[in-house]
């Protein structure tokens, strides 16, 4: 995620960056060949991604109800030795406890948070490539589908190749995978599912009634790294690399005609029934992850922004809850 403000450098961490790690699992035996691949680690953001977690760092399960998703939070020695680390931590532990609440599918997600001075958020999550007809065959098979998931199915063809670039995969997230039913290839023996990191130091770490206006807040920037390592936006929907994201596969130009260009005078919209209704801008500036909402078109600020705006505070919205649902969560 990127300032709003242009004076800003905001081409600190590339998302073409990309690092093998060892993985492995028996795998499931529809998905063996995704299984079998090592996961990718993708940073997305403007914040640097060359900090460890340190030692020190504590850790926190984050307990949402009896069923639902939950998370096992990660704190480094960056945020749990700083003076604000209290203000910090409730308020990643809060955006994690509202995501909880909200999703019902059943998995656990390993997040390491960590605190840095530059940029605003980024992260540096775990990805496997899962061939689309599995994708596909999962959504379709889901349990209590949604009437935006019937809705958002009818526009994926029963195809061999992805309708979007014509590949044979889509570009997933670990905790999506595991959401979807494929436990092998989204267990794959990664120290964590992503490392979130966050420029505290510019952010209002708690909500006022009046916040200060050059600065952002904690809850919405961490909330939209988190939403992105559940899958829906960022790295995974880059349009670089010939990657195709699982919200890529909702990128539409016009009714029925998809969209997959990093061109940046394009425009481009989040559409579940083929692109007949349009839900929402997506981003074409480079300088920002293409999965994210375009900071210029929407006409409101919101959480998956690419650009973010100082002195709001912002929760997530209807667009932002549907991409979730479509993409393969059970939203209570």
């Amino acid at each position: 995620m990127r300032h709003r403000t242009t004076s800003v450098s905001v081409s600190l961490l590339s998302s073409l960056t990309v690092l093998l790690v060892f993985g492995g699992a028996a795998a499931h035996a529809t998905t063996a060949s995704a299984a079998n691949r090592t996961p990718k680690l993708t940073h997305t953001g403007n914040a640097y991604p060359d900090h460890t977690i340190n030692t020190s760092a504590s850790s926190a399960t984050v307990a949402t109800g009896r069923t639902g998703l939950k998370f096992v939070a990660t704190f480094g020695s960056s945020i749990t030795t700083d003076p604000n680390a209290a203000a910090i931590k409730k308020g990643i532990t809060d955006d994690l406890t509202t995501l909880g609440s909200l999703i019902a599918t059943p998995v656990t997600v390993t997040i390491a948070f960590e605190s840095v001075s530059t940029g605003l958020g980024g992260a540096a999550t775990y990805y496997n490539d899962e061939p689309y007809t599995t994708y596909r065959a999962d959504l379709k098979h889901q349990a209590a589908a949604s009437d935006y998931d019937n809705r958002a199915l009818k526009s994926l063809p029963p195809t061999t190749a992805n309708p979007v670039n014509g590949g044979p995969t889509v570009h997933m997230t670990l905790p999506l995978l595991r959401a979807t039913g494929e436990t092998a290839a989204g267990n794959v023996g990664a120290p964590v599912d992503s490392t979130i990191f966050l420029n505290t130091s510019i952010m209002n770490l708690s909500r006022s009634r009046h916040p200060d206006p050059t600065k952002y807040d904690l809850r919405q920037v961490a909330m939209h790294e988190i939403v992105e390592v559940l899958g829906a936006g960022g790295a995974g929907d880059s349009l670089l690399s010939s990657q195709v994201g699982p919200t890529d596969l909702f990128r539409y130009s016009a009714d029925g005609v998809r969209s997959y260009t990093t061109d940046p005078t394009a425009t481009a919209y989040f559409s579940i029934n083929g692109g007949a209704n349009n839900r929402g801008y997506f981003n074409q500036d480079s300088r920002g992850d293409y999965g994210d909402w375009s900071s210029d078109l929407n006409g409101r600020p919101q959480v998956q922004d690419a650009f973010s705006t100082p002195g709001v505070q912002l929760d997530l919205d209807n667009n932002e809850m549907i991409a979730l649902d479509v993409v393969g969560y059970h939203l209570r």
